[in-house]
C-alpha cells in the first residue's frame, strides 16, 4: 500500500477512481474538563465520494495517533494493521461512498499539522494548522492531493474562551460539555485538503468591512498590543480593489482573516480564507524598513493566491511554480501600482532579493526546470526555492511582456473563468495566454520553462582612438551542461559620471537571441564610463560589466542615482565574486565607499548579506581578518552619520554588534555601552530586540555569557525572548556552550522547531572556527540519521543549517563527497548536501581568485 510520501502516479491513480463529494469534521479540541489537550484531540471525519469502478479498492490518509473506529458504508473496515505512515486501506468500493473514521490526533510542535503553542507570558494555549504539502491528513481523514477536491464543513469543540476560525465563516456556536463550546462553521466552496485550515486559541484583534467582505487581523492576546490592525486593513482593502479590478472575478470564499501565528515555519499560508501568517510581522520593536515591505509583499502574495491556488489549483505539485511565482509576480505588480508606501522601490527588491535569490538558486548542483518535474511529496517539500518562487515570477514577467499586459491580465481572467473552483495544468494557462495573444508560446516555454540554469550576458568592445564605439556586442553565455541559449528582450543604459553623479544619456532596447548580438545603435558613440546591460531588469540573466563600468561602480556606486540601476550594479558585481571573475575584497572596497550612503533598506540588507559571506568564505583569509575589522569600524562611524532614527541607522548597529568580535575590546566597549545606556546615538532607540542583537554580539565575542543571557530573558520573558536566548547561548565560543546547542539542534527531538532553528542560527561563528571544527565530523555521522527520524521540515533546518560551509577547505569538500557516494541516501537529502557542498567549492575558487589580486 502507499506510503505517506504518495507518488504522482499513486494520486493519479487514485483521482481517476474517486470524485470526492464532502468532507465533515468534528473537531474535539479540549481534554475533557472543558481544558485544552495537552497531547491528543479527538477527530472524526465523514468523508462521501463516488467510485466510477465499483469494487474497487483504494486507500485513504491518516498520520493519527491511534484509531478508535472505522466504517466504510456502514461495514467496518480493518485498521488492526494501522500504519501512520501506510494510511488505510479500503476494498470494495461502491458507486456512492460513506467513509467514517474517529481517531485521536497528535498535536505537533514542528509548524506541521496542527501546531500546539503555550505561551509563557500567559500560559494560554494557542493552535494553528499547517497543511501544505501534503499535512491535512495530521488531522483528519482525507484523500490527501490537490487534485481531489472537496466541500468541507468543520465543527470544532474548544474552551470557552477561546475564538475558533476555519476557511468559512461560523454558522453557530453552542455549549458544549463542561464548560467549553462547539462552533459549528458553514460548508466550503471546493476546495483542496492542503488549503483547508483550523486556527484557535484565544487570539485578539480586530475586525472591519470591506466592498461585502468580512475582515478580521489576529494575533496572540500578549501580543495584540503591538498589532497595527489599521495599516494592515489598509493594506488588505487597497490589495482587493486591486485584484477585483485586475482579474475581474470577485473573491469567492466569503469572510478573509489574517492570522499571525507563533513558531510558524514559512511567511505565510494561503489557506482559503484563513490565511496564517508568521508571527514576527508583528512588530514589537523597530524593524528594519525592508521587513516592513516584506510583510507587505507577504499580504499581497497570499491574496492573489486566493484566485492563483485556491480558485484555480493545480493538479499536481510540478505546477507548484505557477502557484507561487504567480503569487510573487501579481504582489509587486500589485505594490507598485497601489498607493504603498513601497510602490517606488518595488522593483529595486523585486531585482536585489527576489530575482538574486533565483539567480543563487539556479546555479546549484540541483538546478531544475521552472516547470520541474515532482515524482512525489518529498521532492516538492524540498522544491519551495528561488527557482519555483523568484525565477518563476521574473520569467512571468517577461512572459507578460511577450504577449502584452493587456493580453496577459485577459489571459488570467478567462482561465479563473474556465477553472473556478476546479484543477488545471501549466498547458492550460499557456493555452489561454495564447488564445487571447495569437502568440505560439510552446517554443517559448521550452526555452525558459523547460530547461535550467541562467545565462550571462557580457559586452564586447572595440574603441576608436578617440575613445567612441567602434563596435559593441553582447554575447551569451551558458553553462556546458545546461547550453540553452534564450531569447531576451532588454535594454542597454549608457550613464556619464560628471565627478558627483552618473547620469542616464541614452537607454536603447534590443532583442538578443543566440550567441553573439551586434549593437549597431552604438557604433561611434561616445563611450559611457557606465554601461549597464538589462538597464531596468526586464529581463533573467546574470550581466558582466566592462572593465571601466568596474572601476566606475567600484569607486563611485554611491552616485547612482536611480535604486534600480544600483541594484543591477550591485547585483552584477556580486555575481562576478561569486563566480571568481572579480575579487571579494573589490566587492568590499565598494560596500566601504557605497553602502554608508545607501538609503533602500532592501539594498542595505542584500550588501551586508554579501560582504559577511564575502569575508567569511570569497575573500583570502589573511586579508579577511583585516576586512572584519574595518567593517565593524565603518559600522561604528556610519551609525552617527546617518539620518538619526533612520533604517540605515538600525541597519549598520546589527552590524557593529555582529562584528564586535573581530574589531577589539573598543568596538566591544562601544556595543556594551549601548546595550547598558551608557553609550547613546542620537535617533537610536534600543528596544527590546535589538538589546538581543547586542547581546548576542556580545556573546559570540565572548564578552557575556550565560548570566548576562539569564538576566535578560528574565527581562524578555516571551516566545522570542526564549528564542534570541537560545541564539545567543549558542553563539558563546566555550566548547560547553557548542556541546549544549548542538544537543539542542541534532539530539533532542522534542523541542519546537522554533528553539532547535534559534540554536542553529548561533552555532556557526566566523571568529570561531578552530573551535568548531570537530563538529563537522560529527555533522557527516550524523546528518543522515537527523533525516530518517525528523519531519521533513525539521530535518531541512538541520541539513542546511549546520553544514559546515564555513571550513572552506578542500576537507570539507571530500566530506560531503563520500556521504553523496553512498548510494542509500534519500534524493531529497542528496539534493540538499549537494547544494550545500556546491557552496564550498565556489568559495575555494573566489578565494583563489582573490589571492592573485595581492
Amino acid at each position: 500500500m502507499p506510503g505517506s510520501n504518495l507518488t504522482r502516479a499513486e494520486a493519479r491513480e487514485r483521482a481517476e477512481l474517486l470524485a470526492v463529494d464532502s468532507y465533515e469534521v468534528w473537531l474535539d479540541l479540549t481534554d475533557g474538563s472543558g481544558q485544552p489537550g495537552e497531547r491528543t484531540y479527538r477527530t472524526r471525519t465523514e468523508a462521501r465520494f463516488t467510485a466510477s469502478t465499483p469494487g474497487a479498492e483504494t486507500f485513504c490518509d491518516l498520520i493519527a495517533d491511534r484509531i478508535h473506529s472505522a466504517t466504510l458504508n456502514g461495514q467496518p473496515v480493518d485498521t488492526s494493521g494501522y500504519d501512520p505512515q501506510t494510511g488505510i486501506a479500503l476494498t470494495g468500493l461502491a458507486a456512492q461512498n460513506v467513509l467514517v473514521v474517529e481517531a485521536d490526533g497528535l498535536y505537533t510542535n514542528t509548524g506541521e499539522g496542527l501546531h500546539r503553542f503555550l505561551d509563557p507570558v500567559d500560559d494560554e494555549v494557542y493552535l494553528y494548522s499547517q497543511f501544505e504539502t501534503a499535512d491535512a491528513k495530521r488531522v483528519y481523514t482525507c484523500f490527501d492531493q490537490p487534485d481531489l477536491k472537496a466541500e468541507f464543513t468543520f465543527h470544532v469543540t474548544a474552551p470557552a474562551h477561546w475564538k475558533v476560525f476555519s476557511n468559512a465563516a461560523p454558522e453557530s456556536s453552542e455549549p458544549a460539555e463542561n464548560g467549553a463550546q462547539t462552533v459549528h462553521f458553514s460548508t466550503t466552496k471546493r476546495i483542496s485538503p492542503y488549503i483547508t485550515a483550523i486556527v484557535a486559541g484565544p487570539y485578539a484583534g480586530a475586525t472591519d468591512h470591506h466592498d461585502g467582505i468580512d475582515l478580521g487581523i489576529y494575533c496572540r492576546a500578549s501580543l495584540v498590543k503591538y498589532l497595527d490592525a489599521d495599516n494592515l486593513f489598509d493594506l488588505t482593502r487597497k490589495g482587493f480593489d486591486w485584484y477585483h479590478e485586475q482579474f475581474g472575478f470577485r473573491y469567492p470564499f466569503g469572510k478573509y482573516d489574517q492570522i499571525f501565528c507563533p513558531e510558524y515555519n514559512a511567511g505565510a499560508m494561503e489557506n482559503a480564507g484563513c490565511v496564517t501568517i508568521l508571527e514576527d510581522y508583528v512588530f514589537r520593536s523597530k524593524p528594519v524598513e525592508y521587513t516592513l515591505e516584506r510583510r507587505c509583499t507577504t499580504v499581497l502574495h497570499e491574496m492573489a493566491h486566493m484566485w492563483f491556488g485556491d480558485l484555480v489549483t493545480m493538479t499536481w505539485w510540478d505546477d507548484l511554480w505557477l502557484n507561487e511565482s504567480f503569487a510573487e509576480l501579481a504582489s509587486a505588480l500589485c505594490q507598485a501600482e497601489i498607493d504603498s508606501p513601497f510602490a517606488e522601490v518595488a522593483w529595486t527588491s523585486f531585482e536585489n532579493i527576489e530575482k538574486s535569490w533565483g539567480y543563487r538558486q539556479d546555479q546549484l548542483p540541483s538546478t531544475h526546470p521552472i516547470a520541474s518535474d515532482i515524482p512525489d511529496v518529498q521532492a516538492v517539500e524540498v522544491n519551495f526555492d528561488g527557482i519555483t518562487y523568484a525565477k518563476g515570477a521574473a520569467v512571468l514577467r517577461q512572459l507578460m511582456a511577450y504577449v502584452g499586459r493587456e493580453h496577459f491580465i485577459q489571459g488570467m481572467r478567462t482561465y479563473f473563468e474556465r477553472h473556478a473552483f476546479g484543477n488545471a495544468t501549466l498547458a492550460d494557462l499557456l493555452g489561454v495566454l495564447s488564445e487571447v495573444s495569437g502568440r505560439e508560446l510552446e517554443s517559448w516555454s521550452r526555452a525558459w520553462l523547460q530547461t535550467s540554469q541562467v545565462n550571462i550576458i557580457r559586452p564586447e568592445i572595440e574603441l576608436e582612438p578617440d575613445g567612441s564605439y567602434r563596435a559593441v556586442s553582447l554575447r551569451q553565455e551558458a553553462p556546458k551542461e545546461h547550453p540553452t541559449l534564450r531569447p531576451h528582450r532588454l535594454a542597454l543604459g549608457l550613464y556619464d559620471f560628471d565627478g558627483t553623479t552618473f547620469e542616464l544619456r541614452e537607454q536603447v532596447e534590443l532583442d538578443v537571441d543566440g550567441e553573439l548580438t551586434p549593437v549597431p545603435q552604438l557604433v561611434g558613440k561616445r563611450q559611457p564610463d557606465l554601461l549597464l546591460v538589462n538597464d531596468g531588469g526586464l529581463t533573467y540573466t546574470k550581466i558582466r560589466l566592462d572593465d571601466r563600468s568596474v572601476r566606475s561602480v567600484v569607486e563611485h556606486i554611491a552616485a547612482l542615482g536611480d535604486p534600480l540601476a544600483r541594484s543591477l550594479c550591485w547585483q552584477a558585481a556580486w555575481d562576478m565574486v561569486r563566480d571568481a571573475e572579480m575579487p571579494a575584497r573589490d566587492y568590499a572596497t565598494m560596500v566601504w565607499g557605497g553602502m554608508p550612503t545607501e538609503t533602500v533598506s532592501s539594498l542595505i540588507l542584500d550588501g551586508i548579506r554579501n560582504i559577511r559571506t564575502a569575508l567569511g568564505a570569497y575573500t583570502d583569509p589573511a586579508w579577511g581578518e583585516q576586512g572584519w575589522k574595518t567593517l565593524a569600524q565603518t559600522a561604528l562611524a556610519t551609525i552617527r552619520s546617518v539620518e538619526p532614527g533612520s533604517d540605515a541607522q538600525l541597519q549598520w548597529v546589527r552590524v557593529a554588534a555582529d562584528t564586535a568580535w573581530a574589531a577589539g575590546a573598543e568596538v566591544v566597549a562601544q556595543v556594551r555601552g549601548l546595550l547598558d545606556g551608557t553609550v547613546t546615538v542620537e535617533g537610536l532607540k534600543v528596544d527590546p530586540d535589538l538589546r538581543w542583537y547586542l547581546l548576542q554580539g556580545l556573546a559570540g565575542a565572548g564578552a557575556v555569557g550565560e548570566p548576562e543571557i539569564t538576566a535578560e530573558l528574565a527581562r524578555d520573558a516571551t516566545a522570542t525572548g526564549q528564542r534570541k536566548a537560545a541564539t545567543a547561548r549558542a553563539a558563546i565560543p566555550t566548547a560547553a556552550a557548542k556541546e549544549k546547542a548542538w544537543h539542542i539542534a541534532v539530539v533532542e527531538d522534542g523541542l519546537p522547531n522554533a528553539i532547535m532553528e534559534a540554536a542553529i542560527t548561533g552555532f556557526w561563528h566566523p571568529g570561531q572556527l578552530e573551535l568548531l571544527r570537530p563538529y563537522a565530523d560529527r555533522y557527516f555521522a550524523s546528518v543522515a540519521d537527523v533525516w530518517q527520524r525528523r519531519s521533513s521540515e525539521v530535518a531541512q533546518n538541520m541539513v542546511i543549517g549546520l553544514f559546515p560551509r564555513m571550513l572552506v577547505e578542500q576537507s570539507t569538500l571530500d566530506a560531503a563527497d563520500a556521504l553523496l557516494a553512498q548510494s542509500d541516501h534519500p534524493p531529497a537529502l542528496r539534493r540538499l548536501l549537494a547544494e550545500q557542498r556546491d557552496g564550498v567549492r565556489r568559495a575555494l575558487a573566489a578565494r583563489e581568485r582573490d589571492r592573485k589580486s595581492d
